[in-house]
């Protein structure tokens, strides 16, 4: 028997990660509903099963409309992954109360507007599967991706919760979070550094900064790779809530968790001091 074809719903498919995932669900034989700002992308002529609608992440209406459209096309969507974003480096001091509005308003509260914008229609169905691309930043974050952090841990807090709320529902979750790829990521289209600058931080959040920029173009991660991990992840049975891409993105997962295990250890005596007691 032949497997049903799948509705795709992807934000950000001009370039990086997303473009590869649009085309390795398209040469699977699934459908893509792509989204970029324009409406358009130089790499889709004549790609059959694509269709293109233009979205802008901070227009919470337009979410609205892009999203019942989309679902209007085949009367379902199976799959609905948030991958469009941007990178916000710099010290968490050095970011102005502008930049980081803005990088919350994209990162953030974009996904969760289409994550509520689609819900409505996942619930009818009793099916789907919402896919956000978070990032290595989102569960260790290093100095200088502080506010880029902030919106990735914001992003996975509330697709964790989400998880639990539509489990029952037949809905599933999982959250993307991949180490450096070669991508056009690090690039002026997808990264922005904070303005201000403060010279305390050059040896920390200003260092890290700097090596993000010597390492354009030889990241580790080959995007499309990364694609055909997160459609393996799709496929699963039973898939992961946290996927973690790039040998980069699992060292500093085990990094971080062994660092926690550490810290719970050493302090668990005065963090169980504060229960009242038990007689």
């Amino acid at each position: 028997m032949n497997k049903r074809q799948r509705v795709w719903f992807i934000t950000g498919i001009s370039r990086g990660l997303g473009k590869a995932l649009a085309q390795v669900v398209l040469a699977a034989g699934d459908a893509v509903i792509g989204t970029t700002r324009t409406g358009k992308a130089d790499w889709t002529q004549d790609e059959p099963g694509l269709t293109l609608m233009p979205l802008e992440l901070t227009d919470t209406e337009a979410i609205r409309k892009t999203v019942a459209d989309a679902y209007a096309l085949h009367d379902r969507l199976d799959v609905v992954l948030n991958n469009a974003g941007y990178g916000l480096l710099g010290a968490v001091e050095e970011a102005s109360a502008e930049e980081t509005a803005h990088a919350f308003a994209v990162n953030f509260q974009g996904p969760l507007a289409v994550m509520t914008a689609v819900l409505p229609f996942l619930r009818q169905q009793r099916s789907g599967h919402i896919v956000n691309v978070s990032s290595i930043a989102g569960l260790a974050p290093m100095a200088g991706s502080g506010l880029y952090a902030a919106a990735k841990f914001a992003l996975e807090g509330v697709s964790e919760a989400l998880a639990q709320e539509v489990a029952p529902l037949g809905i599933r979750i999982t959250l993307v979070e991949p180490g450096a790829f070669r991508t056009e990521f690090l690039s002026s289209d997808s990264i922005r550094r904070s303005e201000d600058r403060i010279g305390d931080y050059d040896q920390t959040a200003g260092k890290n900064v700097d090596y993000l920029a010597t390492i354009a173009g030889r990241q580790a991660g080959d995007p499309e790779r990364g694609a055909r991990a997160i459609l393996a992840a799709v496929d699963a049975e039973r898939p992961p809530l946290h996927l973690v891409l790039g040998s980069d993105a699992l060292r500093r997962t085990r990094e971080k968790l062994a660092t926690l295990s550490a810290e719970l250890e050493a302090w668990h005596q005065l963090s169980t001091s504060t229960d009242y007691p038990t007689f």
